[in-house]
């Protein structure tokens, strides 16, 4: 057994390494072929805003992101806006996340469990996802990680009055992120029970706890003023719970190899309430209001993480009782057949393709059609982020039907002119743009002002070219019927 553990005794070892690989992971294809899809582009073109005007933007929208905005904001000031600088936070965050799962490992189980676990967490198909996402769910998992890593210490005895502190404010990061991410406090209630944990450390729990919800609570009441921003999620069905059911079955699997450790510390009373209590908490609150998304509770996947480090610190120790030397291959092999095995999700989740749309490709398509003086329409008017994120590619364009600008409004889209005011516009136009959905994305129109559009275009305009490329549409109209 020592001679196992000899090369990976280090501490630095168990952290720097986990770190590395899962930024490497996500410097890798980071651009997506300089793609940017439609919630990107909502952080891209607020993270442009002035401080004021984003602060404005979240009394009508998005408070929920309000935080993440600030911080993009600032961001983009300093380095100027890019797809390297929008989802760059979201590769150090994971990276974060892997350096809390290896600590929390190696605390546990030993060095290969935090040194298996730190390395898997970069790798698992949704956190791959998430990795290279400018939103701010990264930076959830990587509070959720402190937070978790704190927990601990604090109950290993360590640091108790200063340890508290940090983890009531890396909660509170979290809640002020996404409050959803208050759901790590039911997961590590349960640890507390789990671990049969002291009077004063049930104490201090409950205080810290208190402090952030408490510190949350203004955002989680002002946040209900704008739930028709998720009103586009649906109701809970049965399908949707497979994949918590799968995540749920490996998770209970590692913590079958890891050992359960029933009534301490350990991986199983760290890392399975951490999986399991948040997708359980989701799927209750989408029973009275549908929420169930699941990269709100990516944090949970710290949990599958430790506890498939502590199966694989289990499958070392097995192995080293035949073969000391054989022991040192173990984790190297099944990290690199896992990597096999998922490396055509992993190339998928790096191409255009893995997200809905692609505003860049839509604006690259309209510099090439355009000429000066042509209208352009969206159609819905969110489509406008085409515009808002590639604002050089329309120079020279009408926007038809806008009235207010999204700036202006205080909003995401802007605000956009009555149904008779558009047709009106539209029938000045000799040639006109349209920017929408690629057909197999698109939804039949909603809304007086959109049908008022369509119907504009159909009777009185021709298409002359119409170009499709990673999910948007760009249709050039021409008038040759005279305006009535």
């Amino acid at each position: 057994m020592k001679s196992t553990t000899a090369t990976c005794s280090t501490p630095l070892h168990i952290w720097l390494i986990p770190v590395i690989w899962t930024v490497a992971l996500g410097l890798w294809g980071l651009s997506r072929q300089n793609s940017v899809w439609r919630d990107e582009a909502a952080t891209w073109q607020v993270a442009q805003r002035s401080t004021s005007d984003i602060v404005r933007l979240l009394e009508h929208v998005d408070v929920v992101h309000g935080l993440y905005y600030l911080f993009m904001h600032g961001l983009f000031e300093c380095f100027g806006p890019s797809t390297a600088v929008l989802r760059l936070p979201s590769v150090l965050a994971i990276a974060v996340g892997a350096l809390c799962v290896a600590v929390i490992g190696l605390r546990l189980a030993g060095p290969w469990a935090g040194l298996g676990g730190g390395l898997v967490f970069g790798v698992l198909p949704a956190v791959q996802f998430y990795l290279q996402e400018g939103r701010p769910y990264a930076l959830v998992a990587a509070g959720a990680g402190v937070a978790t890593s704190l927990l601990v210490t604090m109950l290993q005895g360590r640091h108790q009055k200063r340890g508290w502190a940090a983890y009531c404010c890396a909660v509170l990061m979290c809640g002020w992120l996404n409050w959803l991410a208050l759901l790590i406090l039911p997961a590590h209630l349960v640890t507390l029970v789990w671990t049969r944990a002291a009077r004063g450390v049930w104490a201090r729990w409950a205080t810290a706890s208190a402090v952030a919800i408490s510190g949350t609570l203004p955002l989680i009441l002002f946040s209900m003023r704008q739930s028709a921003q998720v009103s586009w999620i649906p109701p809970l069905t049965w399908h949707m719970l497979i994949g918590p059911a799968v995540l749920l079955a490996v998770g209970g699997l590692g913590c079958l190899l890891a050992g359960p450790g029933a009534g301490r510390l350990s991986v199983a009373s760290v890392g399975l309430p951490l999986l399991a209590v948040p997708q359980m908490g989701l799927i209750g609150l989408s029973l009275f209001q549908p929420l169930f998304v699941d990269r709100y509770i990516l944090f949970s996947l710290l949990g599958l993480a430790i506890l498939i480090g502590g199966a694989l610190g289990a499958a070392v120790r097995v192995v080293a009782q035949w073969s000391p030397k054989a022991s040192l291959w173990t984790l190297p092999v099944i990290l690199a057949v896992a990597m096999i095995a998922l490396l055509p999700q992993s190339l998928a989740k790096r191409s255009p393709a893995s997200r809905v749309d692609d505003v860049l490709a839509a604006a690259a398509q309209t510099r090439q059609l355009k000429r000066d003086g042509d209208g352009v329409l969206f159609i819905p008017s969110a489509r406008r982020d085409t515009r808002l994120v590639s604002p050089e590619a329309f120079t020279g364009l009408h926007d038809i039907a806008l009235a207010t600008s999204p700036k202006d409004s205080g909003t995401l889209k802007g605000e956009e002119a009555i149904p008779s005011q558009v047709r009106t516009a539209m029938l000045a136009q000799h040639r006109i743009i349209l920017i929408t959905d690629a057909t197999g994305v698109a939804k039949p129109a909603r809304g007086e002002r959109d049908r008022t559009k369509i119907e504009v275009l159909e009777k009185y305009f021709t298409p002359l070219s119409d170009e499709q490329a990673r999910g948007r549409r760009v249709i050039v109209y021409e008038r040759l019927v005279p305006a009535p």
